[in-house]
């Protein structure tokens, strides 16, 4: 690539986004002046194409030729030196699912993998389940086997062994002979069998009837092939003969291990027919709008260089651009924009609001990537820059909700758009800015109206906004007498406060959650509607600097332009990271280095030009989580010659070590990049310094709303700008594609280095003062603030675990709590845990009292102490300030952990009858006392199994640790804030908000319900029981009052705790309700302490739902649980039953432990099919991927697909339970802990119940042995254990036009 602008030719980059296409041009000439164009991206009626468009509108102006030259001719490439572009027709058609059609071709036994996914659903309270549609329309399993060898397997297998491109091997058997059979010998002495050879006459049959329906794309997704493609290869030969023109095999993604991720994605390789599935299914969209682009112009831009942005923010040519690579291509662009024109001394990050969304990351001299990301409901394994989306933008739609000020997620989209478009849309942020004055209609386009012509409608917004003031000063007033009525301006203001702040929480998890200081970093705004809020965010996260581009407006092209050529190889190694391995990958890199070398060359790059950056992707030995890691500087030792990755490895994200822990490198990874060599300031205008002592005139001075009311507000063009120029806030600047409001104590200068762009300096600004009376507005930003500092207290404990439960599973939960111990806020992680963890605390402060001291942290499992079950291990932080003697707040985390003890491996024994055969018990525990880890007190505490279980808690310290230093700081940071009288205040009223929306919610229900009791016409009761298998009761009758909007949810009848594991603590039902409750709301309220205020809980004492303290519970929290839940929802007529079961399967010995819940079906609603194959109401963990299964454990996973016809049938029916079928190689202990085996989950309203579940073990050369629902059985190799889960009920009376789930 010629770096430098030829003589007398244009340099082109190119955004083309959904809405609007922008372009910007480099022209000809010494003076090298630039030109700018924005167009819409779909407009047939004036061009065939935007990008060719573009480009030939620039050429005939520029060009001055005195001829036009035509729309329909191919463009003169002549004068053009190259074309770059980023666009979104991938993602558009993922998210439309206007791909190609395509066929997914799959291991048999695995054909609905890719539907069931990881089990978990996206949204834990919505009822009606809504997750995208696979990619694929028809699946062809084949008959085909790849196993990895392991040492322990005491399976007699008489094969030939093979070594795979990874340390890992695999076998073959000697009774099914593979086509070509022989050694494959790579990088190691790994091994692996070929355990089924691959039948091509069923392939071939199976190929041919999907040539016949019409699909010539297909996706290969083969068990293993990330180390051992060759059947993957042999079926992708076999398709291409057949006649497949788009054959994509996931052993060309990356090859990394996980089935599941690597056959989503896909990587376009040197030949240029094999892709995987989202290849499969995106790449011939790209490959259609490439053709149709490339034949607008003479030759097809033959001899024009034409590059385009992928995900990870690097450029690449036409011909290996591909659909996994392009998802981000347009964001992308605007990183690299910001990360070039805004990076100095100071970390960046970069805030592009959009209309119905806002992507926030960070720059801090080098870009950070991920490599599995989830878009559209597809999991995604490839390199892409960590670019994170709210879901709030200028289109944003405004709610008023049981006293809260909402902000989105809905969107009111480009139709019917906000308010003021003239399109009888909803109110939005951008209309809240239109009330405010901060957007001016006579400086906006005049493109609204029937005809098009006219300006923005301010008059509707405003009357829209009345209405609304209306409904929030009514319901204000009704809370609080003496409520001072809001004005418009009031309300409208309120709306931009908190949608500010729900822009502020993706950057606080960028920064806080990672350990970063938000408030030592600069915000680069770009985007349309970004330049309106930045100088709010920025204060709100103690920024002092904005800075906003000239180009803010079409960023993502400029930084296409900016941009550099990217080359990336990568192989799996799956070896050891140790010094007798060092020289082996070192020679590795180097094999990498020199292909990415050789490809950059073959694009015109001088070697001088190319600089490679290297990673390896570290584990720890028995997790599943790898990190990629760059090495630091080697300071002495025996390290890599490419420096010392470890270094990273544990301080990028784990902050500490686990001695003795062995580390494995899953992949090598090369990045190759091409230096652009592009000048961000050179060839632009500079200033003469005659504007450095002088002010700009302003076009005008109009009235524009802050916090203290209206203000004079100066407006400019940023056209008439200079650098040295220096504008005084409150002004608002307009651009032609953006307008910045630069507010009161704000200074923004127009830079002197040469490119005119603001550098706003953020003043402290008047600090309104906060008090600790209810306000509306303040009551929505508290509750973004608590449930931020939730989350981000959940993000750290996952990013610091070492447990495949807590990092992998995300088995956990945390929480604050009020200085009476009471919920505020919950991040939502595992519904079992909402209400559960505030018995705990408020436990300790009864117990403990003024024992509770600074430095302490108390751990506590017991079900008397708030405990669910023994596995989940709950810790609580007391937080303290200098001034109290007493916490002034709590924080918790409660996580599961798999093996604590107890009789059985995985803590799950499903015969138990005490507690005390469960595991280890704490009440009330100092885990850390005074600051210092209490090991010899815990190592004491435990009778089984001490040693295994000790080095679990060590680590969990030290996750403890970091998750509550961090907690601490950010309830510390808000108390600095706003006071801790108001902070406690508003804790109290995000409690009472929740109580509302409960309260309305019983009043809707009671005044939709008939009245049971004429003496009683403002109470209904509503009725429901349902058994366990053993034939307990779970009964319930609600008494719901609906003047007071209050319910008496009485348990009365409820069978007697029981001689098993199934009695459930008192904190289970707390939580069922809350989750109930929540579900039922329907829409997003605060989780806490609040949503129970409204009822009323009568438990008798020693039922299964309150059992005494010596009761075994470990089954109460995984199944009696699920069944609380089925019993609530049919009292309300919500929904039908699901599954009603978690599924516990544990397996192991005293090498290994392995517990794992697995999904079932759904049930129905009134308008809607339940899910197949997905976790349900109570739980929403992971399940483990196939190849990691098989990569740990002493297993082989032959089967795991949907079960049909388990769903019931109705009017809507019940979703399918799954078949999850293992066939053991050596001799383990096997548990299941199950329900729903002996009654169905129901239907309602006429639906027909779930089918049961069932738990079979497939003796080898034996008998198949039903285990019933509860069992512990010694296993032996060859044996096979077959869970089929329960399917979920249907609703309504079936019909004959009744639809499948």
């Amino acid at each position: 690539i010629k770096v430098k602008m030829e003589r007398g030719k244009f340099q082109f980059a190119i955004d083309r986004g959904g809405t609007f296409t922008d372009i910007y041009a480099k022209c000809p000439g010494q003076s090298g002046k630039s030109r700018v164009m924005k167009l819409l991206s779909v407009d047939p009626s004036n061009y065939p194409d935007a990008p060719r468009e573009g480009i030939r509108r620039i050429l005939e102006e520029v060009m001055e030729l005195g001829v036009p030259m035509p729309a329909d001719d191919p463009v003169d490439t002549s004068h053009i030196d190259y074309i770059r572009m980023g666009t979104t027709v991938a993602t558009n058609a993922l998210l439309e699912r206007k791909g190609e059609r395509m066929a997914l071709v799959i291991t048999q036994g695995f054909r609905d993998l890719l539907h069931i996914g990881n089990q978990s659903r996206p949204k834990i309270f919505d009822l009606q389940i809504k997750v995208p549609d696979v990619l694929y329309e028809d699946i062809v399993e084949v008959e085909e086997r790849i196993i990895l060898h392991q040492e322990r397997c005491s399976l007699n297998i008489n094969s030939d062994v093979l070594v795979g491109s990874t340390n890992e091997k695999v076998t073959k058997s000697a009774k099914h002979l593979y086509i070509s059979c022989y050694i494959i010998k790579l990088h190691f002495s790994g091994q692996l069998y070929k355990w089924t050879k691959l039948d091509e006459n069923k392939l071939r049959k199976n190929l041919d009837a999907l040539l016949k329906k019409g699909i010539k794309s297909l996706a290969v997704v083969l068990m293993h092939s990330y180390t051992c493609a060759d059947h993957e290869v042999r079926v992708g030969e076999i398709a291409m003969e057949m006649g497949f023109t788009q054959v994509s095999l996931s052993s060309k993604v990356m090859s990394m291990v996980k089935l599941v991720p690597r056959g989503f994605t896909g990587e376009l390789e040197n030949f240029k027919n094999i892709f995987s599935c989202v290849d499969a299914y995106l790449t011939p969209s790209i490959q259609k709008y490439l053709a149709g682009f490339q034949s607008g112009f003479d030759e097809n831009l033959k001899n024009i260089k034409l590059l385009f942005m992928q995900s990870d923010g690097g450029l690449t040519p036409v011909d290996r651009f591909n659909g996994s690579r392009a998802m981000l291509s347009g964001p992308a662009g605007g990183v690299v924009g910001y990360a070039m024109t805004s990076h100095n001394d100071q970390p960046v990050i970069g805030f592009d609001m959009g209309g119905t969304s806002t992507d926030v990351s960070r720059y801090n001299g080098q870009y950070e990537h991920v490599f599995e990301s989830t878009s559209a409901g597809v999991t995604i394994q490839a390199p892409q820059l960590d670019i994170n989306t709210v879901a709030a933008g200028g289109g944003s739609m405004l709610f008023f909700r049981s006293g809260m000020f909402v902000v989105g997620p809905q969107s009111a989209g480009a139709h019917p758009g906000p308010t003021c478009y003239r399109k009888g849309g909803p109110l939005t942020v951008t209309d809240a800015n239109l009330c405010l004055g901060r957007l001016l209609p006579e400086y906006f386009p005049k493109i609204f109206g029937t005809s098009e012509n006219l300006a923005l409608d301010e008059s509707a917004t405003r009357t829209a906004f009345e209405a609304l003031t209306v409904d929030v000063n009514e319901f204000m007033s009704s809370a609080n007498k003496s409520h001072e009525p809001l004005s418009v301006e009031q309300v409208a203001m309120g709306f931009i406060r908190v949608a500010n702040e729900s822009m502020c929480r993706p950057i606080r998890a960028l920064t806080q959650a990672k350990g970063h200081d938000t408030s030592r970093h600069v915000l680069s705004c770009f985007g349309g509607a970004g330049g309106q809020h930045a100088c709010a965010i920025a204060r709100s996260l103690g920024m002092t600097k904005v800075f906003i581009h000239k180009y803010s407006g079409i960023l993502s092209a400029y930084g296409m332009a900016l941009a550099d050529v990217v080359h990336e190889a990568q192989e799996s190694a799956a070896c050891h990271f140790k010094q007798e391995n060092i020289s082996w990958l070192d020679s590795r890199v180097a094999h990498l280095s020199n292909q990415c070398l050789q490809e950059l060359k073959s694009q015109g790059f001088s070697e001088k030009r190319i600089e490679l950056e290297v990673y390896l992707n570290l584990r720890y030995d028995r997790t599943d989580c790898a990190l990629m890691c760059s090495p630091v500087a080697a300071k002495s030792g025996n390290f890599s010659k490419y420096g010392d990755f470890l270094t990273t490895f544990t301080n990028s994200e784990f902050g500490f070590t686990i001695p003795g822990r062995t580390v494995i490198v899953d992949d090598i990874r090369v990045r190759g990049v091409g230096k652009s060599g592009v000048s961000v300031h050179k060839n632009e205008p500079t200033s003469d310094g005659k504007n450095q002592a002088k002010s700009v005139q302003p076009e005008a001075t109009i009235q524009c709303y802050f916090e203290d009311g209206f203000q004079d507000t100066s407006v400019y063009l940023f056209e008439n700008l200079s650098p040295g120029h220096k504008i005084v806030g409150s002004a608002i600047i307009i651009d032609k594609n953006s307008t910045i409001l630069v507010e009161p104590d704000c200074i923004a200068d127009v830079t002197t280095d040469g490119t005119p762009c603001e550098s706003i300096t953020i003043g402290g600004g008047k600090v309104n003062q906060v008090g600790t009376e209810l306000d509306s507005i303040q009551l929505s930003i508290f509750s973004h603030r608590f449930m931020s500092i939730a989350e981000q207290m959940g993000r750290i404990l996952q990013r610091t675990a070492i447990s495949t439960n807590i990092k992998e599973r995300l088995d956990f939960s945390c929480a604050l709590f009020g200085p009476d111990g009471g919920l505020v806020s919950n991040a939502p992680h595992i519904p079992v845990h909402l209400g559960a963890m505030q018995e705990a605390v408020q436990y300790q402060m009864r117990e403990l009292g003024d024992q509770i001291k600074e430095g302490d942290c108390i751990l506590s499992n017991h079900p008397l102490a708030g405990g669910s079950h023994l596995p989940d291990l709950t810790v609580i932080t007391p937080v303290f300030t200098p001034e109290h003697e007493t916490p002034i707040f709590f924080l918790a985390n409660r996580g599961h952990h798999a093996d604590i003890g107890g009789t059985t491996p995985g803590s799950m024994p499903p015969h138990s009858t005490s507690i005390k055969q469960e595991g280890a018990v704490f009440k009330s525990f100092k885990l850390v006392r005074n600051g210092e880890f209490q090991e010899k007190a815990v190592f004491k505490s435990f009778v089984l199994k001490p040693k295994f279980v000790i080095s679990k808690i060590s680590t969990s310290k030290i996750q403890n640790y970091f998750f509550s230093i961090q907690g601490i700081h950010l309830v510390n940071e808000l108390v600095e804030t706003y006071g801790l009288n108001v902070v406690q205040a508003y804790m109290a009223h995000i409690q009472s908000n929740a109580e509302v929306a409960v309260r309305n919610l019983l009043r809707d229900v009671a005044r939709s319900t008939e009245v049971n009791d004429p003496k009683s016409p403002h109470v209904v009761s509503l009725n429901a029981q349902d058994y366990m298998d053993d034939g307990s009761m779970i009964k319930l009758r609600i008494d719901i009052d609906a003047e007071k909007g209050s319910a008496i949810f009485d348990f009365s009848g409820t069978s007697p705790m029981v001689l098993n594991n199934l009695n459930a603590p008192k904190a289970i039902t707390l939580s069922a309700i809350i989750y109930c409750l929540r579900c039922m709301v329907g829409y997003d309220v605060p989780l806490n302490q609040g949503c129970l205020t409204p009822v009323n809980i009568r438990i008798p004492k020693w039922s299964i739902l309150d059992p005494e303290e010596t009761a075994a519970v470990v089954g109460g929290n995984v199944l009696t649980s699920q069944r609380i839940v089925d019993v609530i929802m049919k009292a309300f007529k919500t929904c039908a039953a699901s599954q009603g079961c978690m599924n516990n399967i544990t397996f192991g010995d005293d090498e290994v432990g392995y517990y794992e819940t697995v999904a079932g079906g759904a049930g129905a609603g009134p308008t809607w099919h339940g899910r197949s194959g997905i976790h349900t109401h109570m739980t929403n963990t992971r399940i483990t991927d196939p190849e990691i299964l098989e990569r740990r454990y002493p297993v082989i996973l032959e089967k795991f697909q949907l079960n049909p016809g388990t769903g019931g049938g109705g009017e809507y029916s019940g979703g399918d339970g799954v078949i999850r079928q293992m066939l053991f190689r050596k001799d383990l202990v096997l548990s299941v802990l199950t329900e729903r085996r002996v009654f169905a989950p129901y239907g309602l309203d006429g639906g027909q119940p779930g089918k049961t579940g069932n738990n079979l073990l497939l003796r080898h050369n034996g008998p198949t042995i039903n285990l019933g629902g509860k069992n512990s059985v010694e296993v032996h190799p060859g044996d096979v254990f077959r869970l089929l889960t329960p399917g979920g009920g249907g609703f309504g009376s079936p019909t004959p036009s009744t639809g499948e789930p």
